[in-house]
C-alpha cells in the first residue's frame, strides 16, 4: 500500500475513533439521560454519514440518474429505505401505541399539516435541490469530500430558513392554522396503512424499472480476497440494496432510541438565533412551536442532540471518503457559488415552511404514516422536473 494511501487511511481511522470516543463519552455520562440521548445522536449521525457517502445516497441524484441516464439503482435504495423504515416505524408504534385513537399521535413522530403551503414549500425544495445539485443531507456529506458548492449551499439554507421565518405569520393565519394534520392509521389502521404504504412504494419500484434501461450483461471477474473484499466495502459504491437496508435500520432504530431523522433543525436553530440576533425575527412566530417535525429554537445550549447527529454525519462523511480516496476539494467556481446560494435559499424556505427536509419530512414522515411525507414526496418530485432545465445551464454556463 503506498504511503498517501495510507496516511489518510490512517487519518480516516482516527477521525472515526473520535467520533467513537465522544460518542462513548457522551452516552456513558452516569445518571444523565439528555447526555446519553447526545451520544447515541452523534452516533446514529455518524452511522448515516458512512452509508450516504459510501452509496451516494442523495434524492436528488438518483431521482436525476433515473431520468437522464435510466439507472434505477439510486432510486430503488430510496424506495427500500422507505419500505424497511415503514415496517420498522410500524414494530415501535405499534408497541407503544397498540391502537391508534384518533385523538392521539405517536410521541415525536414527524407528522405535519396538509396544505397547499407544504405542497409549495416541497416545490420550492425541489426546485432548490435542483439548482445547488443536491439535497441538504447530500450537501452535508458532500462537504465531508470538500464539495465546492456544499458550504454556499448550506449558507444559502441558513438564509432560506431566515427568509422562512419572515413569511410564515401570514402563511399560517391564511393556510396553514386550519390544514389538518393527518396520520393514516388514525384511518386505515396499522395494517392498511403498511400494506397501503409497500403497496404505493412497490409500485414506484415497478414504474423505476420500466423506465430503466434492458439490463445489461455484465462480466464477472473472479477476483475474490481480502483486498477485493475491502475495496468493495471501503472504495467502490455500496449496492442499492445494502444502502436502503441501512438507511431505513437506521431511521428506525433513531426513532426508537433518540428521535425520528432529520438534518434541518440545527440549521434552523442557527438562522433563527442569528435572525433573533440580527433583530429581524417576528416577534411571534404563530403556531410554529407547537406543530411537529425538525423543530427549530433559539439556541442557548452548544450541544444539541440535531447538532451532534450532523456533526457525526459529516465527521465520518470525512472520514470515508479519506479512506475511499475521494476527499477532492477544489477551488470553487462562480457557478458552484451562484448555484449553492440560489439552490440553498429555496431549500431552506422550503424546509422552514415544511417544517423539515427529504430526511425530516419525507423519510420520517412517510416512514411514521404522515400523508404529509407523500405530498412532500410528490411536490418535490415535481419542483425537481421543474429544475432539471436549469441545471443544465448552470452546468454548461
Amino acid at each position: 500500500m503506498r504511503p498517501t494511501v495510507l496516511r489518510r487511511s490512517a487519518l480516516g481511522l482516527a477521525v472515526l475513533i473520535a467520533l467513537a470516543i465522544l460518542a462513548g463519552v457522551l452516552h456513558l455520562s452516569d445518571g444523565d439521560a439528555a447526555r446519553r440521548g447526545l451520544g447515541l445522536s452523534l452516533a446514529f449521525g455518524a452511522a448515516f454519514g458512512v452509508v450516504l457517502q459510501r452509496s451516494r445516497f442523495c434524492f436528488f441524484c438518483n431521482t436525476r440518474d433515473l431520468i437522464e441516464q435510466r439507472d434505477p439503482r439510486g432510486v430503488l435504495a430510496l424506495l427500500l429505505a422507505l419500505a424497511v423504515g415503514v415496517v420498522g416505524y410500524a414494530l415501535v408504534i405499534g408497541a407503544w401505541l397498540p391502537v391508534p385513537a384518533p385523538e392521539r399521535l405517536p410521541p415525536d413522530a414527524h407528522i405535519g399539516p396538509v396544505s397547499g403551503a407544504l405542497a409549495v414549500a416541497a416545490f420550492a425544495f425541489g426546485l432548490g435541490m435542483a439548482v445547488s445539485g443536491s439535497c441538504i443531507s447530500a450537501h452535508l456529506y458532500r462537504l465531508g469530500e470538500g464539495s465546492p458548492t456544499a458550504p454556499f449551499a448550506l449558507a444559502g439554507t441558513v438564509a432560506g430558513f431566515a427568509a422562512g421565518f419572515l413569511t410564515w405569520n401570514p402563511l399560517y393565519l391564511t393556510v396553514i392554522s386550519e390544514a389538518p394534520v393527518v396520520w393514516l392509521p388514525h384511518h386505515l389502521g396499522y395494517a392498511g396503512t403498511l400494506a397501503a404504504s409497500l403497496a404505493a412504494l412497490a409500485l414506484l419500484a415497478a414504474l423505476s424499472l420500466w423506465r430503466a434501461r434492458p439490463p445489461v450483461s455484465i462480466a464477472v471477474h473472479g477476483s475474490t480476497g481480502l483486498s477485493a473484499l475491502a475495496h468493495a466495502i471501503f472504495v467502490a459504491r455500496w449496492p442499492a440494496a445494502v444502502a436502503g437496508l441501512a438507511v431505513g435500520a437506521i431511521s428506525a432504530a433513531s426513532y426508537l432510541r433518540v428521535g425520528p431523522l432529520g438534518v434541518t433543525a440545527e440549521i434552523g436553530s442557527l438562522a433563527r438565533s442569528a435572525a433573533s440576533g440580527w433583530g429581524i425575527l417576528p416577534e411571534t412566530l404563530h403556531g410554529l412551536d407547537g406543530f411537529r417535525g425538525c423543530a427549530t429554537v433559539i439556541k442557548q445550549a452548544l450541544l444539541s442532540e440535531n447538532g451532534l447527529f450532523v456533526l457525526g454525519l459529516v465527521g465520518a462523511s470525512f472520514a470515508s471518503a479519506l479512506v475511499a480516496g475521494q476527499f477532492t476539494p477544489r477551488r470553487p467556481r462562480g457557478r458552484d457559488v451562484v448555484a449553492g446560494l440560489a439552490g440553498g435559499l429555496l431549500m431552506g424556505w422550503g424546509a422552514m415552511m415544511a417544517l423539515g427536509c427529504t430526511v425530516g419530512v419525507l423519510l420520517s414522515g412517510i416512514h411514521a404514516g404522515a400523508l404529509s411525507g407523500w405530498v412532500f414526496l410528490a411536490a418535490a418530485f415535481v419542483g425537481l422536473l421543474a429544475g432539471l432545465p436549469l441545471r443544465r445551464r448552470l452546468a454548461a454556463g
